[in-house]
């Protein structure tokens, strides 16, 4: 039904297409010469349109109290100001990953690959040296992933995560 206004139902495009079968276009409750041009085919259905579209409006809007009643009667409290509730905050913590892979980049000292990794919830930004895990990954597809952010392969992107992973669990069992 793409492309037809919303009441356009088949049922209603159905009524339409009986009523103007019956009436043949000229007047819809059968008047040879229609004393009341509102009876003719064109001004009826225009007006039957509207009934419609009022009827469509107003049963959304029924249905969207409907709804408002029924999250009104949860009796769930929402967080204020933006903080969570105990059970929120333990529920984000547990979803939410040990750090961040943030970017790559070479360093301008030892002109070895290294990747920016955020810790999660922190503002700890640790460097890892990933050189040993892009030594699989063509001098060119390096460039890319460095330079311009592009996806290494599969493998390689597992092996760069394992690296990070084993630095940010050593520097938590640190700390």
């Amino acid at each position: 039904m793409a492309g037809f206004p919303k009441w356009a139902t088949p049922h209603r495009k159905a009524q339409l297409v009986n009523l103007f079968l019956r009436s043949g276009g000229f007047c819809v409750f059968g008047h040879r010469p229609c004393p009341n041009p509102n009876h003719h085919y064109q001004l009826y259905i225009e007006g039957l349109i509207g009934d419609w579209v009022a009827d469509d409006r107003a049963q959304a809007e029924a249905e969207w109290r409907a709804l408002e009643r029924a999250m009104h009667g949860l009796a769930e409290r929402k967080p204020e100001r933006g903080q969570f509730n105990a059970t929120a905050k333990d529920a984000y913590y547990a979803q939410q990953p040990q750090y961040y892979l943030d970017g790559l980049g070479v360093s301008g000292l030892t002109f070895r690959a290294f990747a920016k990794v955020r810790l999660a919830s922190s503002y700890v930004n640790l460097l890892v040296d990933i050189a040993g895990p892009l030594k699989g990954a063509s001098k060119a597809r390096r460039r890319k992933a460095i330079r311009y952010g592009k996806a290494l392969p599969a493998e390689v992107q597992e092996k760069v995560d394992q690296v990070c992973g084993r630095a940010v669990r050593h520097y938590l069992a640190q700390s």
